[in-house]
């Protein structure tokens, strides 16, 4: 019903041709394709009776075609949280990202993440990044953008309520002329009615009256609705109009604004966003297109995952070293770096101490703060601190600790300040964990070809 142009008032002949290539032996109506309105052999418009106007169905298509999960389309805006989807392009390749959720401890996490080379050709991802920096960054100009208009939206939104009600005040007054064309139909049913006939002449006088109590109770109702709607807006509901819209991200943050609004928002208002990462560093590049082609250019600092992915990390490193060589604790360290200006990779204020101490015994550096007791004391045979283990492993202590959490490495942690974590690993526990640590990403997530084959073949024998 949606996509047939006879409900639009349009005679069409030929909307569908036979693909010989999509033809299936023993079926003899497969292959048959839609082509575009251009294509059609036919096509007479005005000449059906229409239920919907030509610009109306047009409208519709184009809203479908764009609610189509297709690389060259945007996809419907759904409840999800990345309020981008769609809209963010790889400067790399240019083609258009996509989202990936996780569900961490905090909630459902987000990343744009451009997968398009790597699923058609099996090379690398071009680029992938937190999606809340991104989002943020976008909402910001977005209703700084909006904020000139606060006047014209508040004078189109009032226009609007006031349509809204003259639409609900036509519906009940239609209502009411039902129920007083079904009284009157009553009234004459009962006085054409013979005098002999009781039982008939009773049965309606009976509707007659329901019906005058229907058209009674409606009239109050409509009565007690008019003086608590009225059409017109009052200078208090205007008043009030100009405030909200003067107050635009009061709006955008509203219990009522749902996801699906703001998404809708954006998508009036920007037509894409490119971004273009530097390497696995924290710099991105920003190219922001408002609807109409002008654009908008950035320098964003995105949180990465790894320390020596920042491109500052090389500063940071000897900014260690010359503040542990002076003596500082490590507490005294992570103050002097944030008033530097150089932060942890998650983009939070400042490093803590944890961090500071586990950066110095990496690159095997000292401060004030010295171990309370030696490792031989407190290490046992076959044990290894987190971030001994993780160097000797190769990989970061971030992954090391997030298999701490799995379950994957059996630990403990030193009752002691710092309260360092302390690794279980024997010599071939070490080895396990080398070969672990160089499997492919996503590789423990996956359910191997080779495990539904056995699966099959022993569900069958």
């Amino acid at each position: 019903m949606l996509r047939n142009p006879a409900y639009a008032g349009i005679y069409a002949y030929g909307r569908s041709r036979i693909d010989p290539s999509r033809r299936l032996p023993g079926h003899p109506q497969s292959g048959k394709v839609r082509i575009a309105a251009e294509q059609w052999l036919v096509t007479i418009p005005d000449l059906l009776p229409a239920y919907i106007t030509v610009a109306q169905y047009e409208r519709n298509l184009a809203r479908m075609q764009a609610n189509r999960a297709r690389a060259e389309s945007l996809g419907a805006p759904r409840e999800g949280p990345a309020l981008l989807t769609g809209l963010v392009m790889c400067g790399i390749c240019h083609r258009r990202m996509g989202v990936n959720y996780e569900s961490t401890k905090s909630g459902l996490v987000h990343r744009y993440v451009c997968l398009r080379q790597h699923l058609t050709y099996g090379v690398e991802r071009c680029q992938q990044m937190a999606g809340a920096f991104l989002d943020a960054y976008v909402v910001e100009q977005v209703l700084a953008a909006l904020a000139p208009a606060a006047l014209e939206l508040s004078v189109r939104a009032a226009e609007q309520v006031e349509q809204q009600r003259l639409e609900v005040d036509r519906i009940w007054r239609q209502r009411l002329e039902r129920t007083e064309l079904a009284c009157d139909r009553a009234r004459r049913q009962y006085q054409l009615a013979e005098p002999e006939n009781r039982l008939v002449v009773r049965q309606l006088e009976k509707d007659w009256e329901e019906a005058l109590a229907a058209h009674q109770q409606l009239s109050e109702d409509y009565q007690h609705f008019v003086q608590a709607r009225p059409v017109r807006l009052s200078a208090a509901d205007l008043a009030a109009i100009r405030v909200l819209a003067r107050d635009i991200p009061a709006l955008w943050r509203a219990p009522t604004t749902t996801r699906t609004d703001r998404k809708r928002l954006l998508r009036c208002v920007v037509e894409q966003i490119q971004v273009t990462a530097q390497g696995s560093s924290e710099k991105v590049h920003a190219v922001l297109t408002w609807a109409g082609g002008s654009q908008s250019t950035s320098d964003l600092l995105r949180p990465v995952a790894r320390l020596d992915h920042l491109s500052y990390y090389p500063l940071l490193v000897e900014r260690l070293r010359t503040l542990a060589d002076a003596g500082l604790t490590a507490n005294a360290i992570a103050d002097q770096l944030a008033a530097e200006g150089l932060r942890p990779p998650h983009r939070k204020e400042r490093f803590h101490t944890g961090e500071i101490l586990q950066l110095l015994q990496r690159h095997q550096l000292r401060t004030t703060r010295t171990q309370t007791r030696p490792a031989d004391q407190v290490l046992q045979h076959g044990e290894w601190w987190l971030a001994t283990l993780a160097g000797e492993i190769g990989m970061p202590v971030a992954t090391l600790f997030g298999w701490l959490q799995r379950g994957w490495v059996d630990g403990r942690q030193d009752t002691r300040p710092p309260h360092r974590w302390i690794i279980t690993a024997g010599p071939d526990e070490v080895e396990r964990l080398r070969a672990l640590h160089r499997l492919p990403a996503g590789h423990h997530n996956r359910r191997r070809w080779t495990e539904l084959q056995q699966t099959d073949t022993a569900e069958g024998t």
